[in-house]
C-alpha cells in the first residue's frame, strides 16, 4: 500500500501521471489481442506470405522448396522415394516423433537417398490445445530420435496445422529449431482431393522462392489421399522440369538469409 493511503480507499492518480500513462492502458488490450491472434495468423496462408514471408518458406531462391509432412510411413513413404530418385528430386520431409523409432531403418534410407529430414512435432496435436510445458520436451525428443536414427541433427521445424504459439516458437528455437511452414499446399489432405485437385490448387499461388507443402502419408488424412499425393507429385515434377523450376529441399532453399525485393516472376504457369 502506498504511504499516506488510507485502507479501503483508491488511491488519487494524479492528471499528470493519468496523460503519462493512458497509452499504456490502450495498448495492453492490444498486446493481449496481437498475442492471441499470432496462431491463427500462421495458420492463414495469405497473410503468412505478406506479413511473414520468412516463415512461409519464401525466399530469394529462383527454385521451390519440396515437403511433405506426417512421415515416416512404411506403407506409403517408400513409393514417394521411389519418384523423388526418377525425378532426381531431394526433398524435405517433417517427421513425427513418435513414428522414427519403429521405423528407424526407413528413416536412414530416407536419409542415405539425400532427402533432408525435419520436425513435424512428436505427434499431430495442435500446439494450441497442448499442455503448457510440453512442448520443448517433446520437440528435443523428436530431434534426439531423428539424430539417432541418421546420425545428423534436423534444422527445421513445422507445427501441426501450420499453428504456431508462442510457446512453440521459443521451444523450438530452444531445440535448434528454425520454424517453416509454407506458401502453397494442396489441400491433399482432403477426402475431395484428387490429383488435379491438388496440382490446381499448389499452382495457383506457385512463385519463385516458395515453399510446397504435399503429405507422404495419410496417417493424419483421408484415408488412401497418399496415392491422390504421389499421383500429383508425378504432374507437379514433370510440369517443373519442363518449365526449368527446380524443386530442392529447404536446406538449399536460403531460408534465414537476408530477404531482397523479389525479382519479377518470370515463370510460365500452367492456366488454373
Amino acid at each position: 500500500m502506498s504511504p499516506g493511503v488510507s485502507p479501503g480507499v483508491s488511491p488519487r492518480v494524479s492528471p499528470i501521471a493519468q496523460q503519462r500513462y493512458w497509452p499504456l492502458a490502450l495498448l495492453a488490450p492490444l498486446a493481449v489481442t496481437a498475442v492471441n491472434l499470432v496462431p491463427a495468423l500462421t495458420s492463414v496462408a495469405p497473410a503468412r506470405r505478406l506479413l511473414l514471408p520468412g516463415l512461409a518458406g519464401m525466399s530469394d531462391s529462383d527454385a521451390v522448396a519440396l515437403t511433405y509432412d506426417d512421415g515416416p510411413d512404411p506403407a506409403s513413404t517408400p513409393a514417394f522415394l521411389d519418384l523423388l530418385d526418377r525425378h532426381d528430386t531431394r526433398a524435405t520431409f517433417f517427421l513425427l516423433g513418435a513414428h522414427v523409432t519403429d521405423n528407424a531403418a526407413l528413416v536412414r534410407e530416407m536419409a542415405d537417398r539425400g532427402h533432408e529430414l525435419a520436425i513435424h512435432g512428436w505427434d499431430h496435436q495442435c500446439l494450441a490445445l497442448k499442455r503448457p510445458g510440453r512442448i520443448r520436451g517433446e520437440l528435443a525428443r523428436a530431434a534426439e530420435a531423428v539424430e539417432a536414427a541418421t546420425g545428423r541433427s534436423p534444422g527445421y521445424y513445422r507445427p501441426p496445422y501450420g499453428v504456431l504459439t508462442a510457446e512453440g516458437a521459443y521451444a523450438a528455437r530452444s531445440a535448434g529449431l528454425q520454424t517453416v511452414l509454407w506458401s502453397t499446399w494442396g489441400r491433399d489432405w482432403s477426402r475431395r482431393a484428387t490429383p488435379d485437385s491438388v496440382v490446381r490448387k499448389v499452382e495457383r499461388v506457385l512463385a519463385p522462392g516458395g515453399t510446397v507443402l504435399l503429405h507422404d502419408t495419410d496417417r493424419t488424412s483421408a484415408t488412401g489421399s497418399w496415392r491422390t499425393t504421389l499421383a500429383a507429385s508425378e504432374v507437379l515434377l514433370t510440369s517443373w522440369r519442363a518449365r526449368g523450376i527446380r524443386a530442392i529441399p529447404l536446406r538449399d532453399h536460403g531460408i534465414g538469409v537476408g530477404r531482397r525485393t523479389p525479382e519479377p516472376i518470370v515463370w510460365t504457369t500452367q492456366d488454373n
